[in-house]
């Protein structure tokens, strides 16, 4: 304002010249929105200059004047100059008018004027003046209004995008909040008809988002809103439209003609008709107004959006649950009316709120825009599709039974919340479509029991932990005793072993004898090895008692081996067939150990670049400062039995396993133990109260001689 005479531009402002008057508005742009210099600039009379120009001037004088007349606005002042022929004026001009300079112009002040009810600074009520109200007469007169700003949204022009937004977005509040129930679910669907929400999807997954934050956060908001309305309409059979809608879906179904027979009901009299009418669609009684309490009316026009436009495949998957019987059929409406209220959830619609749009966009920053647009939300057709497809392809991969559904649509929900959740702001519906599609139900599952975990550790983390420690220990304990009982079982070993003298010694001479092989085996009292040699397996495993040599494992010092911690199969399930190691391998288990004083002075196999595993109960041995020398040496012929006895007989001698295999065995043991837990633990449902379900046994007839049984002991 510095330097300005505001009189002077005032007095430009109505010069008779056009060159004049366009150098004057050009100034009055950069100082129209100082509050301190509109205050006089209105004492000098200059709104009535700058409302006559935007009557009736052109060109780029007209462009500057609509620019200051919406900035005016914006401060909220003139409003007093804001009539009826203002409204048609620039009306006119957004149907009419090509520039985009003007273009810009006229929606800012159209912007203005549809959301002036809105300010909390405004005193005035004029409900025909300002509103949607106040551009239905124009619109009268130019019927192509609403095509032209929905156009506009595809301009080059980024301001011109986003003054068109904003006034589509005060149209869309203003008839949510002021229009009756039936009214504005037309002119929301006029809008969509037009490709409203094609627009401004491609706009939120555009680059164009720092120029049009603000437009698009409040359309998603709005968005939000009317599916939160949507939902909280009950459905009301006695309305027309939803009748209609429902009656839509029956038909749809192809009805066979038999299963109805109708009578006239001119005398008032009640039709008869299948009384599977409305369970044969998935419905759960024959009253199926009721079955939507829950999703309201948005749940109708979801589940009627799908019949509508997959009208084949309905009646297709209609024929096929057919041939099965009741118990195992898919509930085609339920599922709708799930994924509904899974995507309502999703996107946190009860949290939408329309006044917080500006505030929560100026707490972030660019990087967040990720975090904070969310396009997906525009595509809520094609997402319930995709996701009541994956409802059924579950079904039927999981041979799901109707007391299954709850299971089921707490998969779906893990599914449509990993799938969206993941997306970025510039993927492509038709990507998220694919992958809803592709994510198969092993990996489904292995997600929802992650996210089950992740949720118990939030809620019960140090009793968890606790949980998972004691789940460790016994699982620790459980494949001791199951390594141990292999030891007891026993098992053969490959030939290329040497045979030892009898105080169990190896011995040079021994192993250049002929290729034979032996059969090892734990004693009762899991204190002595047993073992022999023969020159073949024979059909049966031998007994204890025909293995004349043994092993006192007191004796035993520690345990070697060149087995490493990863074997070549690590990768595979346990479960897995393990082929025998080539007859090339040397894979071997060196038991080492004292032996009395009187059995020293034999020489000793090497046993160079073997893991070494000292045993805890000879650690202090009088023995541990003699030599140790191998007691025994074992070729297992597959890993797995490598696994076996090496831990077996590392466990047995109280230390801890060292392979993979058993490892990844107890981990797995653990996890079952703590998955089975998470599941058995119901939040939602209240625990049987004490004594209920057990029923007491009559004492009549009974003297002093009985007895009773508790629990089976």
């Amino acid at each position: 304002m510095d330097g300005l005479d505001v009189a002077e531009l005032v007095e430009r402002l109505g010069s008779d010249e056009d060159a004049v008057r366009k150098m004057a508005a050009f100034k009055l742009q950069s100082n129209i929105g100082d509050p301190s210099f509109t205050d006089v600039f209105i004492s000098e009379g200059g709104l009535t200059n700058l409302r006559y120009l935007t009557l009736h001037a052109s060109g780029n004088t007209l462009a500057y004047s609509l620019t200051c007349f919406s900035r005016l606005l914006e401060v909220d002042k003139g409003w007093d100059h804001v009539n009826q022929d203002v409204v048609e004026r620039v009306v006119e001009l957004v149907v009419t008018h090509p520039l985009v300079n003007i273009l810009r112009g006229a929606m800012a002040v159209l912007g203005a004027i549809v959301a002036h009810q809105r300010s909390p600074n405004t005193k005035e009520t004029y409900t025909d003046t300002f509103g949607f109200r106040a551009l239905k007469p124009a619109i009268a007169i130019y019927p192509h209004f609403l095509e032209k700003i929905v156009s506009s949204l595809s301009a080059a022009d980024h301001a011109l995008c986003a003054n068109a937004l904003q006034l589509i977005n005060a149209l869309m509040r203003d008839a949510i909040t002021n229009d009756g129930e039936a009214e504005w679910p037309r002119f929301i669907k006029r809008l969509q008809d037009l490709g409203v929400i094609k627009a401004v999807y491609s706009l939120m997954q555009s680059n164009a988002l720092q120029d049009l934050a603000h437009p698009l956060l409040e359309f998603q908001a709005l968005t939000k809103v009317l599916l939160r309305k949507w939902r909280d309409v009950p459905v009301d059979l006695h309305k027309p439209e939803h009748r209609r809608a429902l009656k839509a879906i029956h038909l749809a179904s192809n009805p066979a003609k038999s299963a109805e027979t109708l009578e006239d009901s001119e005398d008032g009299k009640e039709k008869k008709h299948n009384p599977e009418k409305w369970r044969r669609l998935g419905f759960e009684t024959e009253t199926p107004g009721l079955e939507f309490e829950e999703t309201g009316y948005l749940g109708m026009m979801d589940l009627a959006d799908y019949v509508r436009k997959n009208e084949n495949p309905f009646q297709t998957l209609l024929l096929e649950q057919s041939t099965f019987s009741p118990r195992t059929r898919c509930p085609i409406a339920r599922a709708s009316l799930a994924v509904t209220t899974i995507l309502y959830d999703r996107f946190e619609v009860d949290g939408a709120d329309l006044d917080d749009t500006k505030a929560y966009l100026a707490l972030e920053t660019r990087s967040n825009y990720d975090k904070i647009f969310k396009p997906l939300i525009l595509q809520w057709s094609r997402l319930h599709l995709a996701g009541l497809q994956a409802f059924f392809r579950l079904w039927k991969v999981t041979g799901a039974e109707r007391e299954d559904f709850l299971k089921l649509v707490d998969l779906v929900r893990v599914l449509l919340d990993a799938v969206i959740g993941d997306t970025k702001r510039d993927t492509s519906i038709q990507e998220v479509e694919e992958m809803i599609q592709d994510y198969d139900c092993e990996r489904l599952r292995k997600l929802q029991m992650e996210n089950l975990q992740l949720m118990y550790e939030d809620t019960w983390g140090h009793h968890l932990r606790q949980v998972r420690d004691e789940l460790n220990h016994e699982a620790l304990q459980f494949m001791k005793e199951q390594r141990i009982r292999c030891l007891l079982h026993g098992a053969w070993f490959a030939d290329g072993q040497g045979l030892k003298n009898e105080s169990g010694r190896a011995t040079q001479a021994d192993t250049k004898s002929v290729s034979q092989v032996r059969y090892v085996k734990l004693s009762h009292n899991r204190r002595y090895l047993h073992y022999a040699d023969f020159d073949a397996k024979g059909d049966q495993d031998p007994d204890l008692d025909s293995l004349h040599q043994k092993l006192d494992l007191s004796l035993v010092s520690s345990v070697a081996s060149n087995i490493s911690a990863t074997t070549p199969n690590s990768t595979r399930s346990s479960t897995s067939t393990l082929k025998h190691l080539p007859q090339s391998s040397t894979t071997k288990i060196t038991i080492h150990g004292y032996l009395p004083s009187s059995s020293r002075g034999g020489s000793s196999d090497h046993h160079t670049n073997h893991n070494r595993h000292p045993s805890k109960s000879t650690s202090e041995n009088p023995h541990a400062r003699k030599e140790e020398i191998p007691l025994l040496i074992l070729y297992p012929s597959t890993h797995s039995a490598a696994s076996e006895w090496l831990d077996g007989l590392l466990m047995l001698l109280g230390q801890q396993p060292i392979t993979s295999e058993t490892k990844k065995l107890t981990n797995l043991v653990a996890e079952y133990g703590l998955k089975i837990r998470l599941l058995n633990v119901r939040l939602d449902e209240p625990g049987p109260e004490a004594g209920e379900g057990i029923e007491v046994p009559s004492r009549e007839g009974l003297d002093e001689n009985y007895f009773y049984d508790i629990g089976g002991i």
